[in-house]
Protein backbone atom coordinates (compact mmCIF):
# COMPACT_ATOMS: atom_id res chain seq x y z
CA UNK A 1 0.00 0.00 0.00
CA UNK A 2 1.39 3.26 -0.89
CA UNK A 3 0.41 6.08 1.42
CA UNK A 4 0.59 10.21 0.95
CA UNK A 5 1.13 11.99 3.94
CA UNK A 6 0.55 16.13 3.64
CA UNK A 7 3.41 17.33 5.93
CA UNK A 8 3.03 21.10 6.45
CA UNK A 9 5.53 21.00 9.70
CA UNK A 10 2.37 21.24 11.70
CA UNK A 11 2.61 18.94 14.98
CA UNK A 12 -1.06 17.24 13.41
CA UNK A 13 0.90 16.22 10.50
CA UNK A 14 3.86 14.79 12.55
CA UNK A 15 0.81 12.90 14.32
CA UNK A 16 -0.71 11.60 10.99
CA UNK A 17 2.64 10.12 10.14
CA UNK A 18 2.82 8.58 13.72
CA UNK A 19 -0.43 6.79 13.70
CA UNK A 20 0.86 5.36 10.05
CA UNK A 21 4.03 4.42 11.37
CA UNK A 22 2.15 2.53 14.17
CA UNK A 23 -0.02 0.76 11.56
CA UNK A 24 3.10 -0.18 9.76
CA UNK A 25 4.09 -1.84 13.11
CA UNK A 26 1.52 -3.47 13.50
CA UNK A 27 1.43 -5.26 10.06
CA UNK A 28 0.77 -2.67 7.55
CA UNK A 29 2.95 -3.37 3.99
CA UNK A 30 3.07 0.23 3.05
CA UNK A 31 5.45 2.47 1.34
CA UNK A 32 5.42 6.73 2.17
CA UNK A 33 4.95 9.82 0.01
CA UNK A 34 5.28 13.06 1.65
CA UNK A 35 3.91 15.81 0.03
CA UNK A 36 4.58 19.64 0.94
CA UNK A 37 2.45 22.44 -1.03
CA UNK A 38 3.88 25.48 -0.96
CA UNK A 39 1.23 28.54 -1.60
CA UNK A 40 1.53 30.18 -4.76
CA UNK A 41 3.94 33.76 -4.15
CA UNK A 42 2.23 36.47 -3.19
CA UNK A 43 1.76 39.74 -5.00
CA UNK A 44 3.62 41.24 -2.61
CA UNK A 45 6.91 38.43 -2.98
CA UNK A 46 6.45 39.02 -7.23
CA UNK A 47 7.54 42.57 -6.85
CA UNK A 48 10.27 42.44 -4.45
CA UNK A 49 11.88 39.49 -5.86
CA UNK A 50 11.69 40.64 -9.40
CA UNK A 51 12.53 36.78 -10.11
CA UNK A 52 10.28 33.92 -10.48
CA UNK A 53 13.32 31.33 -10.13
CA UNK A 54 14.03 33.40 -7.00
CA UNK A 55 11.41 32.70 -5.32
CA UNK A 56 10.60 29.12 -6.61
CA UNK A 57 14.20 28.33 -5.07
CA UNK A 58 13.44 29.84 -1.97
CA UNK A 59 9.98 28.25 -1.36
CA UNK A 60 11.44 24.99 -2.68
CA UNK A 61 14.01 24.92 0.34
CA UNK A 62 11.61 26.11 2.77
CA UNK A 63 9.64 22.82 1.83
CA UNK A 64 12.26 20.91 1.76
CA UNK A 65 13.08 22.24 5.19
CA UNK A 66 9.59 21.22 6.58
CA UNK A 67 9.89 17.26 5.46
CA UNK A 68 13.33 17.02 7.18
CA UNK A 69 11.55 15.86 10.60
CA UNK A 70 9.01 13.42 8.76
CA UNK A 71 11.68 12.07 6.55
CA UNK A 72 13.64 11.76 10.17
CA UNK A 73 11.05 9.61 11.54
CA UNK A 74 10.65 7.42 8.45
CA UNK A 75 14.60 7.08 8.20
CA UNK A 76 14.64 6.08 11.73
CA UNK A 77 11.54 3.48 11.42
CA UNK A 78 13.89 1.80 8.61
CA UNK A 79 10.35 2.51 5.83
CA UNK A 80 10.71 3.32 2.44
CA UNK A 81 9.79 6.78 1.40
CA UNK A 82 9.66 9.46 -1.82
CA UNK A 83 9.49 13.16 -0.79
CA UNK A 84 8.18 16.11 -2.68
CA UNK A 85 7.63 19.52 -2.48
CA UNK A 86 5.64 21.44 -5.35
CA UNK A 87 3.87 24.94 -5.21
CA UNK A 88 0.41 25.55 -6.00
CA UNK A 89 -2.92 25.28 -4.40
CA UNK A 90 -2.47 22.75 -1.70
CA UNK A 91 -5.57 21.14 -1.63
CA UNK A 92 -5.82 20.62 -5.26
CA UNK A 93 -2.31 19.22 -5.42
CA UNK A 94 -2.17 17.43 -2.40
CA UNK A 95 -4.86 14.95 -4.50
CA UNK A 96 -3.07 15.45 -8.06
CA UNK A 97 -0.07 14.41 -6.23
CA UNK A 98 -1.46 11.16 -4.74
CA UNK A 99 -2.95 10.30 -7.92
CA UNK A 100 0.85 11.24 -9.57
CA UNK A 101 2.32 8.42 -7.38
CA UNK A 102 -0.30 5.67 -7.67
CA UNK A 103 -0.85 5.99 -3.93
CA UNK A 104 -3.77 3.76 -2.39
CA UNK A 105 -4.53 6.47 0.28
CA UNK A 106 -4.11 9.72 1.42
CA UNK A 107 -3.65 10.71 5.36
CA UNK A 108 -3.66 14.35 6.30
CA UNK A 109 -3.58 16.12 9.75
CA UNK A 110 -6.83 17.19 11.15
CA UNK A 111 -5.28 20.56 11.33
CA UNK A 112 -2.43 22.37 10.17
CA UNK A 113 0.09 25.24 10.46
CA UNK A 114 -3.27 27.83 9.17
CA UNK A 115 -5.35 26.45 11.82
CA UNK A 116 -6.61 29.28 14.00
CA UNK A 117 -7.95 26.93 16.74
CA UNK A 118 -8.01 23.49 17.78
CA UNK A 119 -11.97 22.65 16.52
CA UNK A 120 -12.85 20.69 13.62
CA UNK A 121 -10.87 20.47 10.03
CA UNK A 122 -8.92 22.57 8.88
CA UNK A 123 -9.59 23.81 5.12
CA UNK A 124 -6.83 21.55 3.59
CA UNK A 125 -8.10 18.63 5.36
CA UNK A 126 -11.94 19.19 4.62
CA UNK A 127 -11.17 19.98 0.87
CA UNK A 128 -8.68 16.97 0.51
CA UNK A 129 -11.76 14.93 1.90
CA UNK A 130 -13.90 16.03 -0.04
CA UNK A 131 -12.28 16.04 -3.68
CA UNK A 132 -10.07 13.01 -3.77
CA UNK A 133 -10.97 10.07 -4.85
CA UNK A 134 -9.02 7.64 -3.40
CA UNK A 135 -9.62 7.02 0.82
CA UNK A 136 -8.53 9.62 2.72
CA UNK A 137 -7.90 9.10 6.66
CA UNK A 138 -8.03 11.96 8.54
CA UNK A 139 -5.75 11.91 11.61
CA UNK A 140 -6.90 14.10 14.71
CA UNK A 141 -4.48 14.45 18.08
CA UNK A 142 -6.37 13.53 21.02
CA UNK A 143 -7.60 16.24 23.51
CA UNK A 144 -6.48 16.06 26.93
CA UNK A 145 -9.69 15.29 28.84
CA UNK A 146 -9.65 18.62 30.76
CA UNK A 147 -9.48 20.33 27.32
CA UNK A 148 -12.74 18.36 26.01
CA UNK A 149 -14.73 19.46 29.21
CA UNK A 150 -13.87 22.47 29.17
CA UNK A 151 -15.37 22.73 25.02
CA UNK A 152 -18.21 20.94 26.04
CA UNK A 153 -19.14 23.19 28.80
CA UNK A 154 -18.16 25.84 26.63
CA UNK A 155 -20.68 25.19 23.97
CA UNK A 156 -23.49 24.27 26.48
CA UNK A 157 -23.08 27.85 27.23
CA UNK A 158 -21.98 27.09 31.10
CA UNK A 159 -18.84 29.51 30.84
CA UNK A 160 -17.98 26.56 33.32
CA UNK A 161 -14.60 24.66 33.84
Amino acid sequence: MKIMLGIDGSAHALHALTTVLRWRDEGLPCSFVLANVQEPASLYEVVVAHDPEVIEKVRGAAGADLLLPAEAMLDAAGAEYESEVAGGVPEHLLVELAENYGCDLVVVGARGEGAADGRGLGSVALAVLQSCPIPVTVVRVAEPPEAAADSSSEAAGTGEP
